[in-house]
């Protein structure tokens, strides 16, 4: 599917603005649409919104179907009537630009749980029966989930496999005990779903009003400590016990010399394909309806893909294998239709990874950091790019470009330096205008880069499992010559 010539912005919502430790979809959200608007953009790309896992990172999930409970603004709840006056006049004392995740899940957690027992006690019958008609719409993952959650509390995050085997392996008799047990945390879990879906249908209106498409990221693997993977252990590679065999990582890269063992379990494809691929096309089913446009994370994952052994203490030693290719892409578009879907394709690039980018006709990516490190063959430059690709100074992987400039090689700056005719003060600018020159369909820009912020504005290191994820700016940092330029930029590479 292609795309209309057009740019964005790259920010996740915890990196916005707010007064309780964390970005979310409150005020600060909708302003930010608002300046999208006025900067002349069209698209606001994102992370994944599900919860977060290990390390705080939103590629670890809790769920591939349920919203990050971290996300939902509080003083709507407040103004709803659900947490009293006092709930929210002492928030955290954190750092405005750095989230403090050891103090704030723990707050917010509480001041959730507060409003979700004022709603049990004072609720309108208007709104128990809004709840009770999303429970019912979203049953098909959220029972599995707020149970997932309930019991992850009461056992105090051990692995699922090492519940009572009752739990673990799911009998009937097991799940409906447990059901009665945590009925209250359950219902507690429910209510705080049913409030980000309610919450992220109101920005997303607000963002269609103001011309803005919002693009979401799939995770190709989902965490081990998920609903889903509990759920369906027979869709994974898992032993008699539930206990990964094989995890997911890539090996030695550009951002490591071990490689990255994310340590996700490995789909068993050939269960998917015997249902038909149904799983994936309820999980891409689910993420349009709360995106316009899906990225999908680790696309070469779905031609072949690095499996590690469970017991390896790196991505060293592991080896390639086939994933489900042109199959599964077939299946999603038999049941959904031409799925709007761009394809992170970076990397070392097998011809079975190009064959499936060509055959699914999904839209890949550039990002310029990477392009100054050879020659004027690079595909990454600019003038070699392609209509139908998404071009970016950096992801979130990557350093910010300040942060790129200075550590980068004499040879990189040098090329940077006669490729984009500027002496390196206005790197991240200088690189923003050769992507939105670019005949690349779409441009997205990086929120630190416009900002023209330095390394440690960095969202995230690869490799490195703690103490990222937690970058926000301020709305001080945000000048009236940010948009102006942005917008003048935009119209004048015809992507207004």
């Amino acid at each position: 599917m292609r795309f209309p010539r057009a740019s964005g912005v790259l920010l996740h919502p915890t990196s916005l603005p707010g007064p309780h430790g964390s970005g979310d979809l409150g005020p600060a959200a909708h302003h930010f649409i608002d300046w999208l608007h006025g900067a002349g953009q069209t698209l606001w790309q994102m992370l994944p919104i599900g919860g977060i896992g290990p390390g705080n990172s939103p590629y670890m999930s809790s769920s591939a179907f349920a919203g990050n409970l971290m996300l939902i603004d509080l003083a709507e709840l407040q103004q709803r009537g659900w947490l009293a006056a006092q709930a929210l006049a002492s928030p955290p004392q954190a750092d405005p630009r750095r989230i403090d995740f050891a103090t704030m899940v723990p707050w917010r957690m509480q001041r959730l749980a507060e409003a979700a027992a004022s709603f049990a006690s004072q609720a309108s019958d208007a709104e128990r029966g809004a709840l009770d008609a999303f429970c019912a719409s979203h049953a098909d993952w959220l029972d599995d989930y707020a149970l997932f959650m309930a019991l992850c509390e009461a056992t105090g995050w051990a692995d699922w496999s090492s519940w009572a085997p009752g739990l673990a392996h799911r009998q009937p008799d097991a799940l409906a005990a447990a059901c009665d047990e945590h009925a209250t945390r359950i219902v507690f879990f429910k209510f705080c779903q049913w409030c980000f879906h309610r919450q992220w249908a109101a920005l997303r209106a607000h963002a269609r009003a103001q011309g803005v498409r919002i693009i979401g990221d799939t995770p190709i693997f989902i965490a081990y400590q998920s609903a889903e993977v509990w759920a369906r252990p027979d869709l994974f590679e898992l032993d008699a016990q539930g206990r990964r065999t094989v995890v997911a990582g890539v090996p030695p890269d550009y951002f490591s010399a071990t490689g990255q063992r994310w340590g996700n379990p490995l789909y068993r494809w050939s269960a998917h394909a015997a249902e038909g691929y149904a799983w994936w096309v309820q999980r891409v089913r689910r993420t349009l309806e709360l995106v316009d446009i899906v990225r999908i994370d680790h696309f070469r994952g779905f031609a072949d893909y690095w499996e590690i052994p469970a017991e390896e203490p790196t991505a060293v030693h592991g080896r390639w294998l086939p994933g489900p290719g042109v199959a599964l892409f077939d299946a999603i578009e038999s049941a959904l239709g031409p799925v709007p879907l761009i394809a992170e394709d970076l990397g070392q690039l097998s011809p079975a990874v190009k064959a499936l980018l060509a055959d699914t006709g999904f839209p890949g990516m550039a990002v310029l950091q990477f392009s100054f490190t050879s020659d004027a063959g690079d595909a990454f430059l600019p003038h070699n790019h392609r209509q139908h690709s998404v071009v970016y100074t950096g992801t979130h992987d990557n350093d910010t470009s300040v942060g790129w400039w200075e550590s980068a090689s004499d040879h990189e700056r040098n090329h940077a330096r006669a490729y984009l005719g500027t002496d390196g003060h206005d790197i991240a600018w200088a690189l923003m205008r050769a992507a939105a020159a670019s005949v690349a369909d779409t441009a997205v820009h990086p929120m630190a880069d416009i900002l023209v912020l330095p390394s440690d504005c960095r969202m995230n290191l690869p490799g490195q499992a703690s103490g990222w994820w937690v970058w926000r700016f301020e709305w001080s940092q945000v000048h009236p010559w940010h948009g102006r330029r942005l917008a003048e930029m935009t119209k004048l590479f015809g992507r207004g």
